[in-house]
C-alpha cells in the first residue's frame, strides 16, 4: 500500500479527519513493525476553535501545528500521557487531527508488552495507542510522509455512510459551540 503524501494532509482538516478512518498507522521501533487501522479521530480547527491548542496563537508547545501538513504533533498531558496528532492544511493554518483509536494489525505481542494489557483496552484511546506504539515526544514534528519510523499508508476506503460523528471528548474548557460540534469521527469495527 502507498504511503500517504503531503497532498493528502494539506487539505481541509474536517475532510482529512474523515479520510484518515481505515488508513494504516505504522511504527518502526527497535527493529520491529507495529501497525493498526485508524478507527477514531477528532478534528481541531485552526485558531477559531477554542478547543484547539492553536486558539491562543503560536507557542513553543504548539509550533508544529503552524508548520507544514503531514507532521506529527505529539504532546504530553496530565504528567503521564502522550497524544498523537497529525498536522493538516497550509503552513500557518494550524489544523490538526487527534488519532483517538486504532485496531491493531501487526506487532500485537509487542504492543501488549508495551501496554501491559491485552484485548479491547489495548489501543481504544489516544494515550493507549501512543503507549502501545511507543509514540512519545521524540516524534513531535516528525515528517509522516517519509516512510521511516512513523508513517501512514492507504489501507481501505470506507463509504461516507459508514462514518459516524459526535462531539469531541474531554474538552469541557472549550466554548459551547466548539464543545458540542460533531468533530469526532469513528467507524464500527464490523465496517473494517
Amino acid at each position: 500500500m502507498g504511503i500517504l503524501r503531503h497532498d493528502f494532509y494539506n487539505r481541509d482538516t474536517l475532510q482529512v479527519a474523515k479520510d484518515l478512518l481505515a488508513k494504516k498507522l505504522v511504527r518502526r521501533h527497535q527493529g520491529l513493525i507495529f501497525s493498526g487501522i485508524i478507527v477514531e479521530t477528532e478534528a481541531y480547527l485552526s485558531r477559531s476553535d477554542t478547543a484547539s491548542h492553536a486558539f491562543r496563537g503560536k507557542t513553543s508547545r504548539n509550533s508544529v501545528m503552524f508548520g507544514p501538513a503531514g507532521r506529527a504533533y505529539v504532546y504530553f498531558i496530565y504528567g503521564m500521557h502522550y497524544m498523537f496528532n497529525i498536522v493538516t492544511e497550509e503552513k500557518d493554518s494550524p489544523g490538526a487531527i487527534l488519532v483517538r483509536a486504532i485496531l491493531p494489525l501487526e506487532g500485537l505481542n509487542q504492543m501488549e508488552a508495551l501496554r501491559k494489557k491485552t484485548g479491547r483496552d489495548l489501543t481504544n484511546g489516544p494515550a493507549k495507542l501512543c503507549q502501545a506504539m511507543a509514540i512519545d515526544k521524540s516524534l513531535n514534528g516528525w515528517d509522516l510522509t517519509g516512510g521511516k519510523t512513523l508513517w501512514l499508508e492507504d489501507y481501505k476506503t470506507i463509504a461516507d455512510t459508514c462514518v459516524r460523528s459526535s462531539p469531541r471528548i474531554g474538552i469541557d474548557y472549550a466554548a459551547p459551540k466548539d464543545r458540542h460540534a460533531n468533530l469526532r469521527f469513528f467507524v464500527d469495527k464490523d465496517v473494517i
